[in-house]
C-alpha cells in the first residue's frame, strides 16, 4: 500500500544550476538510511529491501552515478545500464568499466560529458559528506527500523532543505519494514 504526498510549491524538474561545482547539472543523493540514519554495517547494507532496489533502479537508469571506491567494491561490478563514476584517491587504482576521478568536483564535470540534467551520488559516507553541501536533491529511502551500524548518512537539515514529495510503503512478504520514498529539495 502506498500513500504519496507532496509540496506543489517545489518544482523538482528544474535544475539549481546556482550551486558551486554542479552548474547546470543537479546533483542529487541517492541513500537509504534508517530512523537514526543508518545507511550501512561492515561494509554492507543491513536490509533487504526489494522496492528500494526497484526504486534505485528506476531512478538512476541510463544516467550517471557517482559513488567512492569502497562502495564500488562492496558492489563488486560496474552497475548494467548506467555510468559508473568511482572517485577514490588513489590515483593508481584504475577499472576498465567506470571512469575513475578523485573528487566530487572532478566528477561531477566527468557526468557532463553525458549530457545529462541530474547525477547521483549513491555513497559511500564520506562521497555523500563531501557531496552534501553542492547538492541539490536528496532521494531517501527511509526505512523506519533501528539498525546497528558503523556507517551514517548526515543529518538534513530543515532550514536548509524542504520536504518536496513522499510516498509511503507498508511492508509486506517481500519488503519486511516499512518505509517511506522521500524527496527533498535544497531551499
Amino acid at each position: 500500500m502506498r500513500e504519496e504526498t507532496s509540496n506543489e510549491s517545489s518544482n523538482l524538474s528544474s535544475p539549481l544550476g546556482d550551486r558551486g561545482v554542479n552548474r547546470g547539472i543537479t546533483l542529487s543523493l541517492l541513500v537509504a538510511a534508517d530512523e537514526n540514519n543508518v545507511i550501512g554495517k561492515n561494509n554492507k547494507l543491513p536490509w533487504h529491501l526489494p522496492n528500494d532496489l526497484k526504486y534505485f533502479k528506476n531512478l538512476t537508469w541510463a544516467m550517471p552515478i557517482l559513488m567512492g571506491r569502497k562502495t564500488f567494491e562492496s558492489i563488486g561490478k560496474a552497475l548494467s545500464g548506467r555510468k559508473t563514476i568511482v572517485i577514490t584517491r588513489n590515483k593508481n587504482w584504475q577499472h576498465k568499466d567506470v571512469t575513475v576521478v578523485h573528487s566530487v568536483s572532478e566528477a561531477t564535470q566527468a557526468a557532463k560529458v553525458y549530457e545529462v540534467k541530474e547525477v547521483f551520488v549513491i555513497g559511500g559516507a564520506e562521497i555523500f559528506n563531501s557531496a552534501f553541501n553542492n547538492a541539490n536533491r536528496i532521494y531517501l529511502t527511509r526505512i523506519h527500523h533501528q539498525f546497528d551500524g558503523d556507517i551514517f548518512f548526515p543529518v538534513i537539515n530543515k532550514d536548509a532543505w524542504q520536504l518536496a514529495k513522499t510516498t509511503f510503503c507498508k511492508r509486506d512478504e517481500k519488503n519486511l519494514y516499512d518505509h517511506t520514498f522521500q524527496v527533498w529539495q535544497r531551499k
